[in-house]
């Protein structure tokens, strides 16, 4: 495969001509050498790395069905870190072919926030008939969530523990010192989630924390810090009101979803600037959907609102690109048209991040087209 013309997204997130992407063997051969062999022909169109989805629910919280096809939350006890979100992703569900046709080509998905200690989140391609098939990563990050969810799902719900933040953050500590001394102990009787928690304490994987209000963002950094645990940041609604306490910290962002209602009271200060705020401060970001709650093909549409509420173009391009990949650890292999990486690409008919009229019109994933507005 080759594709001649348009212009390209550079790792750095800049447009410019394409000097020629020679595509074999389902990866990225060469840029700038040439070739007349299955050509596709992106003259007047911009050719963009396959967009990166860093934290979503798609395959486990489906859109098209009700109680059958919400797995995303085990909300029988506040620890579960034995669940993974790998054995409960549908791949048939509708949302991921969505996906694909806007261009979003890897999307790392999980637990969701009802738990204090939710699973793990896996990272996979947006085509295949199975989760075996489309995963590049099947463990990438531990979730945990602080904040309204864990006290609703369990102290309003169940009246049960945790009832409050002081709780939450109790548990967390509690489960993470008993998973180090499980790791010290070599005659210890097995246990699962213990095990999966492993990846954490060795910095295999890093925590996932769903944090919304200023508090909690804080006390997520602060128990991080504590036992020197890798951490991404994820919603971070508040985040614009405590940026030198992030920056400081060194951990990344994963903002949003931004679009949409306030459905609670820690979305009360949501707004669009945050993303901007947070990487003109020179933290890294990325940008969700938390797909469901904004379906994940229009993840272009909420990197152009960070856009156009004050991130710099570039910035912007990378919180769906190659911020998004390395957060979530697979930047080896997507989030850049680079020589040796994966041939996931997005070909717009426009500049999204310019016009509303801009759309996918061809989703290229491993090398081979998946989706073509031409018959």
């Amino acid at each position: 495969m080759y594709l001649k013309n348009g212009k390209y997204l550079t790792r750095d997130g800049i447009l410019k001509d394409n000097p020629g992407i020679l595509v074999e063997d389902g990866k990225i051969k060469s840029i700038g050498e040439s070739s007349d062999k299955d050509v596709i022909d992106c003259t007047g169109k911009i050719i963009f790395p396959g967009f990166v989805e860093a934290h979503c629910h798609t395959g486990l919280d489906e859109q098209d069905i009700g109680y059958e096809g919400q797995d995303y939350n085990e909300a029988s006890e506040p620890i579960q870190a034995d669940c993974r979100g790998l054995d409960g992703i549908n791949p048939f569900e509708s949302g991921i072919k969505d996906a694909m046709e806007g261009g979003v080509t890897t999307f790392n998905a999980g637990p969701g926030s009802a738990n204090v200690i939710g699973g793990t989140f896996c990272c996979l391609k947006s085509f295949g008939s199975s989760v075996d098939e489309m995963v590049i990563k099947k463990d990438s990050a531990m979730k945990i969530a602080f904040g309204e969810n864990p006290k609703r799902f369990y102290g309003q719900s169940q009246k049960k523990s945790p009832y409050t933040r002081m709780k939450i953050a109790s548990l967390l500590r509690e489960y993470i010192n008993k998973a180090i001394e499980y790791g010290k102990d070599k005659e210890h009787k097995f246990d699962l989630g213990l095990e999966a928690f492993q990846k954490v304490i060795n910095h295999e994987i890093p925590l996932k924390a769903h944090c919304h209000r200023a508090d909690d963002i804080a006390t997520a950094i602060r128990i991080a810090k504590e036992f020197g645990l890798g951490l991404t940041l994820d919603h971070v609604t508040e985040g614009h009101k405590i940026v030198d306490l992030i920056k400081n910290s060194g951990f990344s962002c994963i903002v949003g979803p931004s679009f949409g209602g306030r459905s609670k009271v820690e979305l009360k200060d949501k707004c669009f600037e945050t993303a901007g705020i947070l990487a003109n401060a020179g933290v890294k970001v990325a940008i969700m959907t938390d797909s469901t709650v904004i379906p994940l093909q229009n993840l272009t549409m909420c990197a152009m609102l960070a856009y156009r509420h004050g991130m710099k173009k570039e910035d912007a391009y990378k919180a769906i690109t190659i911020n998004a990949a390395e957060i979530i650890g697979v930047e080896d292999r997507v989030g850049s048209i680079e020589e040796g990486k994966d041939a996931d690409f997005a070909i717009f008919n426009e500049d999204f991040m310019e016009s509303t009229n801009a759309r996918c019109v061809k989703t290229i994933i491993d090398g081979k087209v998946r989706f073509s507005e031409e018959v």
